[in-house]
């Protein structure tokens, strides 16, 4: 009597949930679709083509997709997640990341229906906690891509600088030494001094491309010798010789960096498992006999059984996760 009572209370609850979840999924599909690239790109195709007027329904609701994406660029949100972008080298728009994080949302909220279907107020709790943790997960993918594209560049940095004080020795300017680098090294090292060269080449100096290089790879070596360049502009000297003496620095930064990493993988494998054993087990448990953990999920006045084991436990797993992976943390 009581659970039909409770689920009865609930139901409001649920329904107000699932008409967000459809609502959610409506303005992912909508945030998903091209933005500005494609009108353009589509009205210089039917120009050139002899179609004009073809498809203006299509293009005025991409139009106004693209103004909706130009709005929330201009927030500083928006340049937040456009600069994060900028560092993983992912091809999207600020308004179709968004999207993403609602359809992951979504699906981070059926996921919690079906995990804590045992009653009404397990399943509200588990759709929003669900919810709320798969929309960091776009986030997350894009951090941990950028931090890769950062290591993999920082890794090839030192070898860079070497052949650009060959080169320059060799009797080529700062310019044609990127421009070199950006045709002859690998990714992601070639794909970010070839934009550099460009932009240079439509009339940015040389410093404010550095500069946004350093804002794309935020790499305290990448900023040395960034540092370096801009002084030997402005006073002179032998800027072979100096990126030598950098080029060193770095690549034995680099070799003691990988033997921290070696020595310290163990910690991070303990950080990793200890944090994620007790998640993945609650929620195997959840889907295989929800009535058993559906206690821990019920809530009254005063409160019934261990119903505040979820929180306590989960702030204990974070606290636990963050301290292992300070001990780790060695700077260099």
């Amino acid at each position: 009597m009581i659970e039909n009572m409770l689920a009865l209370e609930m139901l409001p609850l649920i329904v107000g949930g699932v008409g967000l979840i459809v609502v959610l999924s409506a303005l992912a599909i909508l945030v998903m679709r091209r933005g500005p690239g494609d009108v353009q790109m589509n009205e210089r195709l039917s120009k050139f083509a002899g179609r004009e007027g073809l498809e203006a329904t299509s293009d005025g609701r991409r139009e106004a997709l693209a103004r909706i994406d130009a709005v929330v660029s201009k927030s500083k949100r928006g340049g937040n997640i456009a600069r994060d972008l900028a560092r993983a080298d992912l091809k999207l728009t600020v308004s179709e990341f968004i999207g993403l994080k609602l359809l992951t949302a979504v699906v981070g909220a059926g996921a919690g229906l079906l995990i804590g279907r045992a009653n009404a107020q397990a399943m509200f709790l588990a759709a929003l906690v669900g919810a709320v943790l798969f929309s960091f997960v776009p986030n997350i993918y894009v951090s941990f891509r950028a931090s890769n594209r950062v290591k993999a560049f920082n890794d090839q940095l030192g070898d860079t600088i070497i052949m650009m004080a060959n080169a320059l020795r060799g009797g080529y300017s700062f310019l044609q030494t990127l421009d070199m680098v950006s045709r002859e090294s690998p990714a992601p090292v070639s794909t970010e001094f070839k934009r550099v060269v460009q932009e240079v080449g439509l009339g940015r100096s040389t410093e404010e491309a550095l500069g946004s290089l350093l804002r794309r790879l935020p790499s305290d070596d990448l900023e040395l010798l960034i540092t370096a360049v801009n002084i030997q502009m402005e006073v002179g000297g032998n800027l072979a010789q100096i990126l030598d003496t950098i080029g060193h620095t770095i690549r034995e930064r680099v070799r003691i960096k990988g033997e921290i990493q070696t020595l310290t993988a163990q910690g991070r494998i303990s950080a990793y498992v200890i944090t994620g054993l007790p998640i993945a087990l609650g929620i195997m448990i959840s889907v295989i006999n929800p009535e058993y953990m559906a206690p821990i999920f019920s809530f009254g006045f005063p409160p019934e059984h261990w119903c505040c084991l979820p929180v306590t436990a989960g702030a204990m797993i974070v606290i636990g996760y963050f301290a292992i992976m300070k001990i780790i943390d060695i700077e260099v």
